[in-house]
Parts: structure tokens; C-alpha cells; sequence
């Protein structure tokens, strides 16, 4: 066998065993509200001590020279002179730096895989305007070698949300970033749904022309209607004769109570205003705006209502509804009292170097006279993205207790030479840069270092 197919077999292999517990396979009991239930189980691992490092809890503290320590899956202690258990793996961090794991609230990885082909095409159900009964997970291919990738950038937990050509597009997903043939093998246990809107262009681009809407308008006509019938749906339900299950009315029906975290797709800010009159008339909650580069106009209104801002460093201009964005959008959402910013990618590529994306913000916070620590930046990528998808008790932060969920940098993860050396999930070690078996490898990604070389060992 060669090395290089030694080396991605035994990559495989380690990954399969993301969905195996040591103490036995997970439960698979589902009720009608968690019908397809998550598999996913920590990879049994030993405990590990990092120590001498520049540590970022993600709350906005920094210690310099900590350690921490991971026992039993969790984070078991931060700071310095950790006792340390006879069986720890150690790992010097000298010089280097420490960070929760990564959250990219907005993938389309596994909906959208690689290779590019029609045939990956799953993450638009483009048969009506509102089609909340649609579930990303049903489409996301495991196999995507973007999960790899990005596990490569520090990103260990994300959501995978449907596509934005529907007002209402469907259920998104949060997805531990580990190696596993099902997606139930990868859900976050217990990771509320999200629930994916659009508005502004996409929809009445794609629907103007199949009847409708055609208009922004229409858009929130659409909205109306849709929240309207799901009320009394979820009030007939709750009665002595509730009838035949509605799949999309249902999935409405628990973003209006709550249960599942309203996702929008928004650029303008007169829309994200209009998208919060939606929901004071039918008395929901928006978890965030996602994409939102007028976002600044109105950061005091987002920090007041307490609704997340997920947005891009510099995407700006590619749309009319695009246009007006400046690069100081997020430091103005985060500087707001309360503000809740978040950077996400949007992209297969951009969730390769989400750390550099928030660098860039840093960068134009600067150069507008405000200077941000990393310890709070940090912050954009870990417990803001945790609290928006309803998991920041579980991960999000190095609190004692949380998810081992942890990304040891080469330095100062806010700097352009910034790689992620090795990453933990749960405790266990899954991804080292330096060591190619834990480096997850695809049935895609196989023979490609040999195909670069026409088979050249």
C-alpha cells in the first residue's frame, strides 16, 4: 500500500470514529419532534494539557502563558501551574496561541459539496416561495471534503442553512465538524434548528417570473400569509381536534413560539427594520441578520433587540441591495451597547480562514480610530456564534465544563501567517497539521498528492 493511501485510509478510519462512544452506541429514540435524532458521540480520548500559551477564553479575557487542560471530552481547568493528570498527552504551547474552536453560523458545505456539479446541487428548493417544511440536512453529503478543509481553518462547529431564493427557505442545521457517514453522526446533540428567511432581492428575482412575488411588497405579503396560517395551524393543533400534521405550518409555527432560531438573509437596513415590525406582529424572534451590510445604519435598534449581526469582513457591491456597505459595518454593530456581531463566510473557501476574516475587520477598525483587542475579536467567532445558534451553555468559550472544543494557532490567530496547528473536538485530538493520519481525508481527496505529481512518489 502506498504511504499516501496509508496515510488517508488511516485518516478515514479516525474520522469514522467520531459516531462510536466508548461506552456504546448512541441512543436512536426520536419523537415526532425529533424525528431524525443525532448519533453523534465524542471520540474517546485521553486527557490533554497545552501548556505556556497565549490563551483566548472567548469571552473576552486573555491569559498569558496559561494552560488548559481537557479531561472526559470537557475543558477541565484554565490558567497557570495546571495539576496535571498522570495520563495527560502534553503539548507545549510556548509561543503559540489558544482558542475556543471556531463557529461559522452560515455554511452551505454539504449542501452545496465539491465537486461542483449540478448533481450537488441540493441547498434551493425552488418549487414554491415558502417552503419551511424543507430540512438542510436532508441534503448535506458528509463526504464534502469542505468539512475537512475547513476543520483545517479551526472551524469545529457550524450551521449548514438552506439557500436564499425562498422567503422561506427551511430548516437549517448545526453540525459538529467531524468525520462521519450520516449527517445524524455529525448533528450537534441538542443544537435547536434554525430557520432560514430571505429577503430583498433574491426571492422576487427568483419567483417574479413564476408568479409571484414579484416585489419586496410581495415579499412581506408572502411572510404575512405564511405566519398568518401557521398561527392557526399551532392553535388548532393545540385544541381537541388538530388534524392531519402541516410540515411547513409546523416548522413556522416553532419559529413563532420559539423553538427554532429565525436565521434571515437581509442586506438593507429599511428591510431588517421592516423584518422587525414582522415579528413584533406576530410576536417572534429574529436570532440574526445574516449578510446585513447596512447593518451599521441601525446597530443601536439590532443591540436593543438583542438580535445578532452575522456578516461578512468586506463583501460588499455585487447587488444593488449590496452597494452601500462600508468596512467598518461590523466594529460599528459590535461597538453598539449590547451589540451582538458575528463574522461569518458564506463561502467553502472563506470558512477555510474565518480567523483572517475577522482580522480584516480589526484591520478597518483601526484605520477608523478604533483599536480592538484580540481577546474581544475572538469573541465574533465564538461566543457570539454560539449564542446565536442556542449552544454557547455547551461551547463558545473555555469555561470549565464546555465542550473540549479547542484550536492551538502558531501565533496570534488575528495575523496573516495565523495557521491552525491542531484541533480538538470533544477532547479528542482531530486534526494536526504537522501529522497527515489526522488530517480527514475524502473518497474525493484520495490519490489527488499523487495525481499532482503523475503518480511521482
Amino acid at each position: 500500500m502506498s504511504r499516501l493511501l496509508s496515510a488517508a485510509l488511516a485518516a478515514v478510519l479516525l474520522g469514522g470514529c467520531a459516531t462510536t462512544a466508548s461506552s456504546g452506541a448512541p441512543s436512536r429514540a426520536a419523537s415526532p419532534s425529533t424525528p431524525y435524532p443525532s448519533t453523534y458521540a465524542p471520540i474517546a480520548a485521553a486527557p490533554v494539557l497545552i501548556s505556556g500559551a497565549t490563551v483566548l477564553i472567548g469571552d473576552g479575557q486573555r491569559l498569558d502563558g496559561a494552560d488548559v487542560l481537557l479531561r472526559d471530552g470537557r475543558v477541565a481547568a484554565v490558567g497557570r501551574h495546571l495539576e496535571v493528570p498522570a495520563d495527560a498527552q502534553r503539548v507545549d504551547g510556548t509561543g503559540k496561541w489558544v482558542t475556543p474552536g471556531l463557529i461559522d453560523v452560515h455554511s452551505h458545505l454539504g449542501v452545496y459539496p465539491s465537486p461542483g456539479a449540478r448533481a450537488h446541487s441540493d441547498g434551493n428548493e425552488m418549487t414554491a416561495p415558502v417552503t419551511a417544511q424543507v430540512w438542510a440536512e436532508h441534503s448535506v453529503w458528509p463526504q464534502d471534503p469542505g468539512f475537512g478543509a475547513a476543520l483545517a481553518g479551526g472551524i469545529t462547529t457550524l450551521q449548514i442553512l438552506p439557500g436564499s431564493a425562498n422567503l422561506v427557505g427551511g430548516r437549517g442545521v448545526t453540525l459538529k465538524n467531524v468525520a462521519a457517514t450520516t449527517v445524524q453522526g455529525m448533528k450537534f446533540p441538542g443544537a435547536p434548528y434554525g430557520l432560514k428567511m430571505a429577503c430583498g432581492e433574491n426571492p422576487k428575482r427568483v419567483y417574479g417570473e413564476k408568479g409571484g412575488p414579484a416585489t419586496r411588497m410581495g415579499n412581506v405579503a408572502g411572510y404575512r400569509a405564511a405566519l398568518i396560517d401557521a398561527a392557526e395551524y399551532r392553535d388548532k393543533q393545540a385544541g381537541d381536534s388538530p388534524g392531519k400534521r402541516d410540515l411547513k405550518l409546523e416548522t413556522l409555527a416553532g419559529a413563532m413560539d420559539g423553538e427554532i432560531l429565525v436565521h434571515i438573509h437581509c442586506y438593507r437596513a429599511d428591510e431588517m427594520a421592516q423584518m422587525l415590525d414582522l415579528a413584533h406582529e406576530f410576536d417572534f424572534h429574529i436570532t440574526a441578520f445574516h449578510h446585513g451590510v447596512e447593518a451599521y445604519k441601525i446597530a443601536d435598534r439590532l443591540a436593543a433587540e438583542g438580535v445578532c449581526g452575522a456578516l461578512w469582513a468586506d463583501w460588499w457591491g455585487f447587488k444593488m441591495e449590496a452597494f452601500d456597505g462600508i468596512q467598518e459595518n461590523i466594529a460599528i454593530v459590535d461597538r453598539a451597547p449590547g451589540g451582538c456581531a458575528i463574522v461569518h463566510s458564506d463561502s467553502d473557501e472563506g470558512i477555510q480562514r474565518l480567523n483572517q476574516e475577522a482580522a480584516k475587520v480589526l484591520a478597518s477598525a483601526q484605520r477608523a480610530g478604533l483599536d480592538i483587542a484580540p481577546e474581544h475579536a475572538i469573541r465574533w467567532l465564538t461566543e457570539n456564534a454560539a449564542r446565536s445558534l442556542g449552544v454557547l451553555e455547551r461551547t463558545g468559550t473555555l469555561a470549565p465544563g464546555k465542550m473540549g472544543d479547542v484550536v492551538l494557532w502558531n501565533g496570534n490567530p488575528f495575523s496573516v501567517y495565523a495557521l491552525a496547528e491542531q484541533v480538538w473536538i470533544d477532547g479528542a485530538h482531530v486534526y494536526d497539521r504537522f501529522d497527515p493520519t489526522r488530517q480527514p481525508v475524502t473518497d474525493f481527496m484520495l490519490g489527488q498528492g499523487a495525481a499532482a505529481t503523475g503518480g511521482a512518489r
